[in-house]
């Protein structure tokens, strides 16, 4: 009888665990942690304090100091160990505790991280998953808010990925970290405190998507495609609920994946509503949005209707505190992009 209640139960649906960001990903990083135990994670402050997002809060506690460690303040170091580490047959998962941080370490990244697999043809692969709290939206001071995902995307050998959602971020945390190659997490600091239904499930990957590879569409639509990632995800789903209110029916894509790019979704939801905005918080010039734009051109050239429209941050260092809303995309904003391609007419 006992063997018949746990079949049914396997079969019923997992209930969805309410979880802000920053728990979805304490929750992956522990049960990363206890599953493999050659998995490391440290970076500055994370271990007593708990990161200064408490991101890693507990897991000291739990797994203890020689799993869960604090560094000094040297990036460089810090991914230094990292690559030393998976050298030596571990997987590490070191933090940079603000994105701009990260400057210092590219080096290490780009001429040690990326390559090492590629330059012992290989032999040496780098099961590395950094974790980058990225982005602004948090009011911090200079250097704690920045976009760098098209700094990482152009450097073969790495991937990078950002979550847009708790349920995104506690799923493809822990498909990064089974990777064999280095993985670029970057969180969207704005997003850690926002609460949202996480079902734990293995086999559930997140609404519309049957893989944690390649893009998600989070809202349909027929009339224009809003591409996103990370925090803007959420804004443009804002956008989309306004425009929903003039009959104006907006598909949100949620690209997730920054390198590799899905071009199979670009190309399918493009094709659908035969206009795109792409929206990033990164500068506008050779901003990620660029290469996304290219691409949607190059499937949908036969089926837009409009040129693929960009809404970014400006071509400016990322300000700091009080000027943030000033620089990253507001609801105006994408507005106005939205109108500009529906609006568009050929000669």
């Amino acid at each position: 009888m006992s063997d018949t209640l746990e079949a049914v139960r396997e079969t019923l649906p997992m209930p969805l665990v309410q979880l802000s960001m920053q728990q979805a990903i304490n929750r992956a990083l522990g049960e990363i942690l206890d599953a493999d135990d050659r998995a490391l994670v440290f970076g500055e402050d994370v271990g007593v304090l708990g990161g200064v997002f408490r991101v890693t809060d507990g897991l000291q506690a739990r797994f203890g100091a020689h799993r869960v460690f604090d560094t000094p303040l040297a990036e460089s170091g810090i991914l230094g160990t990292a690559i030393g580490l998976a050298m030596a047959g571990f997987h590490p998962i070191p933090e940079v505790q603000f994105d701009g941080f990260a400057y210092p370490a590219v080096n290490q990244i780009i001429t040690q991280l990326a390559r090492m697999n590629y330059r012992s043809r290989g032999t040496l692969p780098m099961p590395v998953t950094l974790r980058v709290p990225s982005f602004g939206g948090i009011r911090a001071p200079e250097h704690h808010g920045e976009s760098l995902e098209s700094l990482f995307a152009h450097v073969p050998g790495l991937k990078v990925v950002s979550p847009s959602s708790p349920q995104q971020a506690y799923h493809l945390l822990k498909h990064a970290a089974s990777m064999p190659d280095p993985v670029i997490f970057m969180e969207p600091k704005a997003r850690y405190w926002n609460k949202a239904g996480v079902n734990l499930a293995d086999n559930v990957v997140g609404a519309g998507s049957a893989s944690l590879e390649g893009s998600v569409v989070v809202r349909p639509g027929k009339h224009a495609t809003l591409i996103a990632w990370g925090a803007m995800v959420s804004r443009c789903l804002q956008v989309a609920e306004l425009a929903a209110e003039d009959g104006i029916e907006l598909e949100v894509l949620d690209l997730r994946w920054l390198k590799p790019i899905d071009e199979a979704a670009l190309a399918a939801s493009v094709s659908r509503t035969r206009r795109a905005i792409v929206v990033h918080e990164g500068p506008h010039t050779a901003g990620l949005g660029a290469e996304v734009a290219a691409l949607v051109s190059q499937s949908c050239f036969d089926v837009l209707r409009a040129p693929v429209e960009r809404v970014t941050g400006f071509d400016v260092p990322y300000p700091s505190g009080d000027l943030e809303d000033e620089y990253i995309p507001n609801i105006d904003r994408i507005l106005f992009g939205v109108q500009r391609v529906l609006e568009y007419r050929r000669g």
